[in-house]
C-alpha cells in the first residue's frame, strides 16, 4: 500500500464526521439519518497515460460498495463488507484491461445509509480508495484530480422488508448513462475531494472475488404488454435487458420465486419484500441497469405504450462465491442424491462475499447460521478460506461486545447467546479435520476470552449461566422449539436457568478442551464438574430425561437432543430414550440448530435406519424438492414460517450425513479431550 492514495468522496460526504452505529443491543440506541443521506451512488472518473507495461495490479476498496470499469469494461466489484477498524480493499490484476497510452478507470460507489445486516451503513462515512501499480510502481492514486458527480439516474421506489435494500427505479434519460464509456464528456463533472475523517485500517480481502454467469431463459410468455420470464431456478443477481419506447414512458418490472395458482407471479414475496421496480426509457435503444441484487426466478415485464423489449436481451447476470465441487455423495440411494444435489445447488449459487442466511430479507452475515452453512460449504469445497476469514471477521466484533455479535461486519446490533458457543465448536471441527493449528493456536487467546465473559457475566455459584442478556434463540423458528417451556423471547434478559443454553456452554468448553489438547495446553476449565452441575440443575432421574429449566418439569426435543450431543446423559439408558423421543417427535423439534446434534447423535448411536428414514422424511427436504424448490427453503416447507425465504442456506447442512468425513469422531462431546 501507498501513501499517496486517499478516501475520496463527493464535496458533501467528504465533509462528515462518522456517526458511531455501535452499541450492544439491548442499549437501544437511537440513530437519525436523513433521507437526502441515503441512497447515494456516487460515481468517479479519471482518465490518464501509461507507458508500456508486463503487469499493472490495482488496490481498490469503496465504502459501502464499489462496481470498477476499465476502458469501459467491467472489470470487478467489491469489497466483502468489514468494519472501519479492519476494512478490505481488494488486490486485483488489471493488466488486461489496460493499454500503453491513455486509459480511463471509472468507479460507481454506493452509500446505502440504511441500518442493516448487509454493510456498516448508516455511519456518514463513504468513499472510494484505489491505487494502480504498473510493474509495481505506483502509477495512479485515488486523490482530487478524480472527476465526480452523483448519478441522478437511481431513484428509491421503496425499501425491502428489514430495511435490507432500496429497490430501484433506473432512468435511462439521466445524463450520467453510459458514464464508463471511453468517449463520455465529464468535462461538466465537479472533482472529488478528500475525506476529512481517514478513520479506516485496511487490509487485503483474503478470500475472492465474486464470479458471474449469465442465464439464459427457459421459457419466454407474452400476453398483450406484459412479457413472463421463467430462469428455472433462484438465483442471485441482476436483470439485463434493452428496451425502446416513448420517451419518459416507464416498464415496471416485478420479480417472484414462485407463481401463484392461477400463474401470475407472486412479487409480493413471502419473506413481505415486494419486488418491484421501474425501468424509465429515454427513447433510444436503453440498457437496464441494475445496481443491487435480488434472488430471483421469474420476472414479468409490463410494458408501457409504444415500448418494445429485445427479447434476445433478456439475461440473468448471476452472482456468487466460487464453487468447485471436491466432495462426493456417499450413496446411490436415488432420494438422498436428490438431498445432495438439492444442498449442493444451495451453496453453489447461493453464497455470495460472505456466508448469508438468505439473499432476498436480510442478506445477513448470521455467526449461528454461518458455522453449519459455512462448514458444509467447506467440506464439499476443500477450501477453508471463508471459514478463517469468518473466524476473523466476528473476533474483530468484540470491540462491541466481548461476547462478540450475532451479525458481522454490519450496522444492526444483535446478540444471541448461542452462536458465539457453536462458533467454538466450528474451531474445533477446523483444528480436528484439518489438522491445521497454527490458526487457532494464533486465535486461542480469543476464542478462551469469549468463554471468560460468558463466565464473568452469566455463571452462578455451580459455574452454570444465568440472565443472559442475550437472546437465547433455542431454535427457529419458534414451532421448533417443542414448547421449550421457557420465556426466550428477543429484547429481554432471560430470568430463568435453562438447559439449552448451559448445554451449548459446556459444549464451548468442551471444544475448547479438546483445542487446547491439540495445541499441547493445559485444559480451560473442568468439565465435569459442568456436568455434574447442569445434571443436577435438569436430570430427571424417573424418567431418564432432561428438564427445560429449574422452574419446570417439561420434557422437550430440544432438551434432550443438545444434552445428548454434547456428552451429558449419564448413562445409555438415557440415551435410548432420547433416541426414542426423536423416533417420536422427528423433525417437529429440530430445524436449524437441532438437526446437526439430532442425526450426528443418532448415527453416534448406531441408528442408521432411524438416520435414514429422517434424511428421506417426506416432510424434510424431499418436501422442499415437491414443492418445487431448487434451493434450500428457511424450513422444510413454504408455508414454514410466516416470512419464509425460498432461498436460505442453513438446511444445505443435510449434505454433511451424505459425504465422509470423521463425524463421529470429531463431534464426540461423550469422553475426555485427549491430549495431541
Amino acid at each position: 500500500m501507498s501513501t499517496q492514495a486517499y478516501w475520496i468522496s463527493d464535496s458533501v460526504m467528504s465533509k462528515l464526521e462518522p456517526v458511531n452505529v455501535f452499541h450492544r443491543q439491548l442499549d437501544h440506541k437511537k440513530i437519525d439519518i436523513a433521507p437526502e443521506m441515503q441512497n447515494l451512488h456516487i460515481l468517479f472518473r479519471r482518465e490518464f497515460e501509461l507507458e508500456d507495461f508486463s503487469s499493472c495490479l490495482m488496490n481498490i476498496s469503496a465504502d459501502d460498495y464499489y462496481k470498477l470499469y476499465i476502458n469501459g469494461e467491467f472489470v470487478a466489484q467489491g469489497p466483502a463488507p468489514g468494519y472501519p477498524c479492519r476494512y478490505f480493499y481488494n488486490e486485483i490484476d488489471v493488466s488486461k484491461f489496460l493499454k500503453p497510452g491513455k486509459n480511463l478507470i471509472a468507479v460507481h460507489t454506493y452509500y446505502q445509509g440504511l441500518i442493516n445486516r448487509v454493510w456498516v451503513s448508516g455511519d456518514q462515512r463513504h468513499g472510494l480508495f484505489l491505487e494502480l501499480f504498473a510493474d509495481s510502481k505506483l502509477v495512479l492514486a485515488s486523490d482530487e484530480s478524480f472527476r465526480c458527480r452523483r448519478h441522478s439516474g437511481f431513484t428509491q421506489c421503496g425499501v425491502t422488508y428489514f430495511a435490507t435494500q432500496f429497490l430501484e427505479h433506473y432512468d435511462a434519460r439521466s445524463p450520467e448513462v453510459n458514464f464508463a464509456d471511453t468517449n463520455f464528456d465529464d468535462s461538466h463533472w465537479g472533482y472529488a475531494r478528500i475525506r476529512q475523517f481517514q478513520d479506516y485500517t485496511l487490509i487485503k480481502q483474503p478470500s475472492r472475488q465474486l464470479v458471474f454467469d449469465e442465464v439464459m431463459p427457459k421459457k419466454i410468455e407474452q400476453n398483450g404488454n406484459r412479457i413472463k420470464v421463467d430462469f428455472d431456478a433462484i438465483n442471485v443477481g441482476y436483470l439485463e435487458m434493452s428496451a425502446t419506447g416513448v420517451p419518459g414512458s416507464t416498464i415496471t418490472l416485478h420479480f417472484a420465486q414462485e407463481l401463484n395458482e392461477d400463474s401470475s407471479l407472486r412479487w409480493q414475496l413471502r419473506t413481505k419484500t415486494d419486488y418491484e421496480e421501474f425501468f424509465t426509457l429515454s427513447g433510444k435503444l436503453d440498457r437496464l441497469n441494475e445496481y443491487d441484487y435480488k434472488a430471483f426466478r421469474y420476472v414479468e415485464i409490463i410494458l408501457p405504450e409504444g415500448a418494445q423489449v429485445a427479447v434476445d436481451s433478456i439475461k440473468f447476470r448471476r452472482r456468487h462465491y466460487p464453487f468447485e465441487l471436491k466432495a462426493v455423495c456417499n450413496t446411490s440411494d436415488e432420494k438422498l442424491l436428490q438431498v445432495w444435489q438439492l444442498c449442493c445447488d444451495t451453496l453453489h449459487y447461493g453464497v455470495q462475499e460472505v456466508i448469508q442466511d438468505c439473499m432476498d430479507r436480510e442478506k445477513g452475515y448470521y455467526m449461528g447460521d454461518g458455522c453449519y452453512t459455512l462448514w458444509t460449504y467447506c467440506l464439499l469445497t476443500n477450501d477453508f478460506t471463508l471459514l478463517e476469514k469468518f473466524f476473523d471477521d466476528f473476533f474483530a466484533s468484540s470491540f462491541i461486545n466481548r461476547g462478540l455479535m450475532t451479525c458481522g461486519c454490519c450496522s444492526f446490533m444483535q446478540e444471541i447467546a448461542e452462536y458465539p458457543l457453536i462458533f467454538i465448536m466450528l474451531g474445533w471441527m477446523y483444528c480436528a479435520h484439518t489438522g491445521r493449528t497454527e490458526f487457532l493456536r494464533r486465535n486461542y487467546e480469543r476464542l478462551q476470552d469469549i468463554l471468560d465473559y460468558y463466565h464473568e457475566a452469566y455463571a452462578e455459584a455451580d459455574g452454570l449461566l444465568n440472565n443472559l442478556d442475550k437472546w437465547c434463540v433455542v431454535e427457529w423458528p419458534k414451532q421448533y422449539q417443542d414448547n421449550y417451556d421457557v420465556d426466550v423471547t428477543e429484547g429481554k434478559v432471560c430470568p430463568i436457568k435453562h438447559n439449552v443454553i448451559n448445554a451449548y456452554y459446556i459444549g464451548a468448553v468442551k471444544s475448547l478442551n479438546r483445542i487446547a489438547a491439540k495445541l499441547g495446553k493445559s485444559p480451560y476449565k473442568d468439565e465435569n464438574a459442568l456436568t455434574e452441575s447442569f445434571l443436577k440443575a435438569f436430570y430427571d432421574p424417573a424418567t431418564a430425561m432432561f428438564r427445560d429449566s429449574t422452574e419446570s418439569d417439561h420434557i422437550s426435543s430440544v432438551g434432550n437432543i443438545f444434552a445428548a450431543f454434547f456428552g451429558l446423559c449419564p448413562d445409555n439408558a438415557s440415551k435410548q430414550k432420547i433416541v426414542e423421543l426423536i423416533r417420536q417427535k422427528r423433525f417437529s423439534g429440530s430445524n436449524f440448530f437441532t438437526t446437526i446434534p439430532m442425526l450426528t447423535f443418532l448415527k453416534q448411536q448406531g441408528e442408521e435406519e432411524l438416520l435414514y428414514t429422517l434424511l428421506t422424511d417426506e416432510g424434510a427436504w424431499l418436501n422442499t424438492l415437491r414443492e418445487g424448490g431448487k434451493r434450500t427453503f428457511e424450513g422444510f416447507g413454504k408455508a414454514s414460517k410466516w416470512n419464509t425465504s425460498l432461498f436460505h442456506l442453513t438446511l444445505s447442512l443435510g449434505a454433511l450425513f451424505l459425504m465422509d468425513w470423521d463425524l463421529e469422531k470429531i463431534l464426540d462431546f461423550s469422553g475426555p479431550a485427549r491430549q495431541n
